[in-house]
């Protein structure tokens, strides 16, 4: 059964599509939405890997060349987990090599008659090769974060409304060795209403709670990349900014330049590499703090039940409750206390002011002076004005002033004084 919070979300984004119509059905049967996310939880990945190699005929010479990036991938991965030099890093077999790659990555290659030249990156397969690379323990990740990746480009941010090769970078990206644990979206289904450039620069955390909650993350990262060309199909500059939380803060940034418009996927994924550093160093450092206002509240314990008559046969009734609200978390936590009494069948708010007093309606079987007395009894101030139970939570009743008897005259009297 889906929470409360999830089908809201679904109600307003299906009202959303309503509304939009037409335009929407048209955009997302086009094609140009959605680009899912590359699962690399199982592998540990190596890239960049030049080879250049000959051999009797072009399918040797290729052969050999994926060889010779097996081994240099191994020591290059064992160098970089132990922040060592590759000279150390131990020489394996063929064979054994064979049995921990998982697939290899043609980056860039140019064949031959007899020669093999190619930029390749490598797949190890995490189970089998993590004891020999030293990484077989549980890492230290970061909380689940919600990774919201924005281009502006031509004046216009888009995040995952439209195809865009910053987007197709971060979905290319393998994140299995990284400490950041990222929740990646598609941009398919409801994501284009719910993460899009827009809700960036939306500082409300009610919302915010309401998406975070619905993919299952902690905390909202944002990868901002301002693209800049000189001319059509020309040199291109970007520049890197890397944010945190719902406030935007920015943790740092970069510049990279592409030769031209082919060169900018090369660019795109040299930037998400580099902005991985950025959010690893932040989290290194702790920076990446979660902001308490985007914890969602548990619910209150439950209130062990009374020892009270059977309520059944008792006729309900509407007893209002003028509450002092200091912020959102103790209205919740109010809600929950109230809803536990016994007696107490349904509570509804008739007006919230947060920082003030907010009015509920109780729907209560019994009495309004029992309702006050158990309210008493949690330790909240009760007054009843009027027939509306004014309640001070976490604030427990004044005792009224005792009145003193006159104190007794015990002057004696002076001798001789008759």
């Amino acid at each position: 059964m889906p929470s409360p919070r999830r089908s809201a979300i679904l109600a307003v984004t299906a009202v959303a599509a309503l509304v939009a119509g037409g335009i929407v059905t048209a955009q997302m049967e086009s094609g140009d939405r959605g680009i899912p996310p590359i699962d690399s939880s199982g592998t540990l990945e190596i890239s960049g890997i030049h080879v250049d190699v000959g051999g009797k005929d072009a399918n040797g010479a290729r052969f050999a060349g994926w060889r010779v990036a097996q081994r240099e991938g191994f020591k290059a991965l064992w160098a970089k987990q132990h922040k060592r030099p590759i000279s150390e890093a131990p020489n394996l077999s063929d064979s054994t090599l064979d049995g921990l790659v998982s697939s290899i990555i043609v980056e860039r290659e140019q064949i031959g008659p007899n020669r093999y030249i190619a930029d390749l990156g490598i797949l190890f397969d995490r189970a089998r090769a993590g004891e020999l690379l030293g990484v077989a323990g549980v890492a230290r990740r970061s909380a689940p974060m919600l990774l919201i990746p924005v281009l502006i480009s031509g004046a216009t941010m888009t995040s995952v409304e439209r195809r865009n090769p910053w987007q197709r970078a971060w979905a290319s990206f393998r994140t299995s060795a990284s400490p950041i644990d990222y929740v990646r979206v598609s941009g398919m289904g409801v994501d284009p209403l719910l993460i899009n450039a827009a809700q960036t620069t939306r500082p409300g955390r009610g919302w915010w709670r309401n998406i975070i909650d619905y993919y299952g993350a902690a905390d909202i990262l944002i990868a901002e990349a301002s693209l800049h060309r000189e001319y059509p199909g020309g040199p291109a500059v970007a520049r890197f900014i890397g944010r945190h939380g719902a406030d935007g803060r920015i943790l740092g940034g970069f510049s990279l330049q592409a030769k031209d418009s082919a060169d900018i996927p090369r660019m795109m994924a040299e930037g998400v590499a580099k902005m991985d550093e950025l959010f690893t160093l932040a989290l290194a450092s702790g920076n990446l703090r979660r902001d308490p206002s985007l914890i969602i509240a548990e619910p209150p314990p439950p209130v062990e039940e009374e020892l009270v008559p059977d309520t059944a046969t008792v006729p309900a009734r509407i007893v209002q409750i003028q509450i002092l609200t200091r912020d959102e978390a103790g209205l919740s936590s109010a809600f929950g206390a109230i809803r536990g009494i016994a007696g107490v069948d349904a509570v509804s708010p008739r007006s919230t002011a947060i920082g003030g007093w907010s009015i509920l309606l109780v729907t209560y079987r019994g009495e309004p002076q029992t309702l006050a007395t158990a309210l008493s009894a949690r330790g909240w101030s009760v007054i009843d004005v009027g027939g509306t139970l004014r309640v001070n939570p976490g604030a427990a009743p004044a005792p009224a002033p005792r009145s003193e008897p006159p104190a007794e005259n015990t002057q004696q009297p002076t001798p001789g004084a008759e």
